[in-house]
């Protein structure tokens, strides 16, 4: 049986593991937003930085991608995948049902947010957001580039998703 991962910030643009095939897809009861304090990969624990995440909500909808993994490499990627995501433990693992765009339904390891955890930011207004993501820096590098390049890709394959584009912008003006 394959083995899938969806993407929907960072592993859109940097899996970091062998991909058999790559569908866009759409997680039903979740929405994607800059709910998580980075304080590892883009900021730090005195200037943390914000991520994507998934916040379970009624009714919403996440676009992104399925990753299917290469036949063979489950257990390596799964090693992988908890030692990048699972890093704070804000982040928890679920296998969750995800709708391709060619019909199929699969299931796949996801990584949302756990909203009793410490780094857990629901809410935000926007332009916080573009003030915190404009100068952060984490070990993985700016703020600004996982931000860019997660809104890019989503461009690249199709994708909207109006609050990163707004945020593109504002964070574009910010550091110019």
């Amino acid at each position: 049986m394959t083995m899938w991962v969806f993407g929907y910030g960072s592993l859109l643009w940097n899996p970091g593991f062998e991909v058999a095939e790559q569908a866009v897809a759409t997680l039903p009861n979740y929405a994607r937003s800059f709910c998580m304090r980075s304080i590892h990969h883009r900021g730090t624990v005195e200037h943390p930085g914000l991520v994507l995440a998934l916040d379970e909500r009624m009714g919403a909808k996440c676009s992104g991608v399925a990753l299917a993994v290469a036949a063979g490499k489950e257990d390596e990627t799964l090693a992988y995948l908890r030692e990048r995501e699972l890093v704070s433990s804000a982040y928890v693992e679920k296998n969750l049902r995800v709708e391709l765009l060619d019909g199929r339904t699969i299931e796949a390891v996801t990584y949302v947010i756990d909203e009793s955890h410490d780094q857990y930011c629901s809410d935000m207004p926007l332009e916080e957001q573009a003030q915190i993501i404009s100068t952060a820096v984490g070990g993985r590098g700016p703020n600004t580039e996982y931000l860019y390049n997660t809104a890019n890709h989503l461009r690249e394959i199709d994708l909207r998703d109006p609050d990163l584009e707004w945020l593109t912008e504002r964070v574009r003006e910010l550091v110019a």
